[in-house]
């Protein structure tokens, strides 16, 4: 199984307000650069979405490093809130509907097709690839502002 390094980080001007993701896959010597966004999102939507993006674009399974500053993503999947909230239709233990259902639901598939492990890093402490997706994300937030 090949193994792929992903690191990952969401930005948002507002929440909700304009945000952008980025992310860069690392795969031996080549790393792969992406970045979107949406005009109206929040941090942590952009933040499962930069997961997703990079997952999505590995052709095969694969075993994955997955970096981010992201606590609420690496939290939700490492204490299993994720799956709960899925296996109790999108409620979270209070009863209350869990945020962002359509990005957990394809966050969870994808990482049943790949054997992903997470790291987490602190945000803005100058980690290379972390600062580099954050630049990405907010260069892509930016060029969304009207």
């Amino acid at each position: 199984m090949k193994h792929v390094d992903i690191y990952t980080d969401g930005a948002c001007r507002g929440n909700p307000g304009v945000g952008g993701w980025g992310a860069i896959l690392v795969y031996g010597n080549t790393e792969k650069e992406l970045s979107g966004g949406e005009r109206e999102t929040t941090n942590n939507r952009m933040e499962l979405t930069a997961a997703i993006e990079a997952l999505s674009r590995l052709k095969e399974a694969c075993e994955v490093t997955l970096t981010s500053d992201s606590k609420y993503m690496i939290d939700a999947i490492e204490q299993g809130w994720a799956e709960g909230w899925r296996s109790h239709g999108w409620k979270k233990a209070d009863k209350k509907p869990a945020l962002n259902p359509d990005l957990w639901e394809t966050l969870l598939n994808l990482l049943e097709k790949h054997k992903v492990s997470f790291v987490w890093v602190k945000g803005h402490e100058g980690h290379h690839y972390n600062e580099r997706c954050d630049a990405l994300a907010t260069a892509f937030a930016d060029s969304l502002k009207n």
